[in-house]
């Protein structure tokens, strides 16, 4: 009764594997294995987060090369901006449109700084505003 058991336990499990894999093994149909070519949309976007990962790459491997003594701070300064930069404009290009459109509607807001009196007071565009305190 045993052996039996075992055998029928087996087959049993040797056929949900089969049963699983099945569809991972067999060749697809060739009508339904196509990829869909992506549209301009798609690709400039992709192009866009492939330019932000590059600068964003570029930017770590600058500031590690800083830490560790391979850059000297003067190297460092006049590289870092222009890197931070090419960051921003790409995260900026890949940001929703609408969001930027309801910020450029918004006016700009007066703004002081730390020990700046009256005279200190200026306008700041909304997407660049800063903490006091």
């Amino acid at each position: 009764m045993t052996a039996l058991a075992l055998v029928v336990g087996a087959l049993l499990a040797t056929a949900c594997v089969v049963y699983v894999a099945l569809p991972f093994i067999r060749e697809p149909d060739p009508e339904e294995d196509v990829l869909a070519e992506p549209g301009a949309l798609e690709r400039r976007a992709l192009e866009l987060a492939e330019e932000r990962d590059r600068a964003l790459a570029a930017l770590k491997e600058l500031e590690f090369d800083h830490r560790t003594g391979k850059i000297s701070d003067d190297d460092y300064r006049e590289l870092v901006g222009p890197l931070r930069r090419r960051v921003a404009e790409a995260l900026r290009a890949l940001e929703p449109r609408a969001e930027s459109t309801e910020e450029a509607a918004k006016p700009p807001v007066r703004v002081s700084g730390p020990g700046e009196g009256v005279r200190g007071n200026r306008e700041v565009p909304p997407g660049n505003r800063r903490m006091n305190g």
